[in-house]
């Protein structure tokens, strides 16, 4: 138990432990739910077919809503970038999650993302704004950079715009522990890459 619960992001091999034990004093009534709650994310929680965000349908609600303007789309690493953006309440277009960012040192390249999926969808969709919200990172800036590359022609043919969000957000630091007022002005303030 204490070397799955370590494999958990932020979680050493001391907390691991004790977590662990924690929950061996608990009564099985205290445990058993935490145990069949996870048990049942893993079975009815997958990837949106459209954007890739956590969902118990085939699309994610945030696809599904009308109100959402489909010609914006905000790029993100993981799932939970997208909690951070909605914080702000200052965003009402569309995402996508890319399921990382760029690493080669990790071996990590465009074909191990969800690199393909969201250029065809700015080329089959009337995308008018692609804002690339990666994580202030050099992972995440090369990502940035990677994606305004091969989105150039539909830029320079003037179809497209590819936004960064502005200042605000530190380097080195990751959407997920932004407060909403960074993250609502590095939004607002979007730069072109």
């Amino acid at each position: 138990m204490i070397d799955e619960l370590s494999k958990l992001p932020g979680i050493g091999p001391k907390t691991a432990q004790r977590l662990t034990f924690h929950l061996l004093r608990l009564p099985p009534e205290d445990v058993l739910p935490l145990a069949r709650a996870l048990e049942e994310a893993k079975e009815r929680i997958g990837f949106c077919r459209k954007c890739f965000n956590l969902t118990e349908e085939e699309e994610c609600e945030l696809c599904r809503d009308p109100r959402r303007d489909p010609g914006l789309i905000c790029v993100v690493e993981e799932p939970s970038d997208i909690i951070s953006v909605e914080r702000t309440h200052e965003y009402r277009g569309r995402y996508h999650v890319l399921g990382g960012a760029l690493s080669p040192i990790d071996g990590v390249g465009p074909d191990r993302l969800r690199m393909e999926e969201l250029f065809r969808r700015v080329r089959e969709e009337d995308v008018r704004e692609v804002i690339v919200a990666t994580n202030p990172t050099m992972s995440g800036e090369a990502t940035a950079l990677y994606i305004a590359e091969e989105l150039r022609p539909e830029v320079g043919a003037g179809k497209l715009r590819v936004t960064r969000p502005a200042a605000g957000l530190p380097m080195g630091g990751d959407l997920e522990y932004a407060d909403e007022v960074t993250l609502s002005r590095a939004l607002a303030g979007r730069r072109d890459v």
